[in-house]
């Protein structure tokens, strides 16, 4: 993908809209945004507000109706069907369900990330290992989904997002299915991960969450742009 590599290692939106034909709904509308290297961020707003298209517009699952969306070094624009897999191993996506495979065990469910893109056995026994610590889960190595607390499912699911050292981490709604108490070691967890280089886009609605870490919010509100805020608090900017 060399003829068309940019000078940035951000995400970039520029004069972004996306428009359902089907029912001609604008699911965001003119959008621009920098998000940098290395950077934490939370992308709030309501249901229907666009935080859905957007990340699809990231994993280039969709194509914006207008304007542009440059990720690490690529315009999607300019990436091609073929092209799109090697893109998607820079994005590590943790979803709210977990999307765990039952019928493997913890280390299975991770290696399996680091099998399908072909990587040896060598290096993924190498790996897993260290992800699985760096999570917390040494020890659970051998256990099933279903074994598991949904804490720690999240936490195999995060060491899978991780395992090929992905440029950015997308977190849809990582804690909505978790307790308060367990919700805040997964963001201690993804605080860490940021904290070595990965630049980290968590959507959430966990307003208690957002007000405590004090990272940079982007509100979305009907597919617009309302609010873009550091240290941002989640009742000053969704009303």
């Amino acid at each position: 993908m060399e003829n068309h590599v940019l000078q940035t290692n951000m995400i970039e939106f520029s004069n972004v809209s996306k428009t359902y034909d089907k029912n001609n709904v604008d699911a965001l509308s003119d959008v621009n945004l920098f998000i940098d290297k290395g950077e934490f961020v939370f992308l709030v707003g309501r249901s229907g507000a666009g935080k859905s298209t957007f990340i699809k517009l990231l994993q280039k699952e969709l194509e914006p109706s207008a304007g542009s969306v440059k990720i690490r070094d690529y315009d999607l624009s300019k990436v091609s069907k073929k092209e799109v897999p090697y893109l998607r191993r820079k994005i590590g996506v943790v979803f709210q369900d977990f999307r765990l495979l039952e019928n493997k065990t913890v280390y299975e469910n991770v290696a399996y990330a680091m099998e399908i893109i072909g990587r040896p056995e060598s290096k993924i026994r190498k790996k897993v290992p260290l992800a699985l610590e760096m999570v917390g889960l040494s020890d659970k190595a051998d256990r099933y989904p279903n074994e598991l607390s949904g804490g720690e499912q999240q936490r195999v699911a995060i060491a899978r997002a991780i395992i090929n050292n992905p440029s950015i981490l997308i977190c849809d709604e990582p804690t909505g299915n978790l307790d308060p108490e367990t919700s805040t070691e997964i963001m201690k967890l993804l605080e860490i991960i940021n904290k070595h280089g990965t630049t980290v886009v968590v959507v959430t609605h966990d307003a208690g969450m957002v007000d405590r870490l004090q990272k940079r919010v982007i509100v979305l509100e009907n597919g617009k742009l309302v609010s873009d805020s550091m240290g941002g608090k989640y009742k000053d900017v969704v009303s």
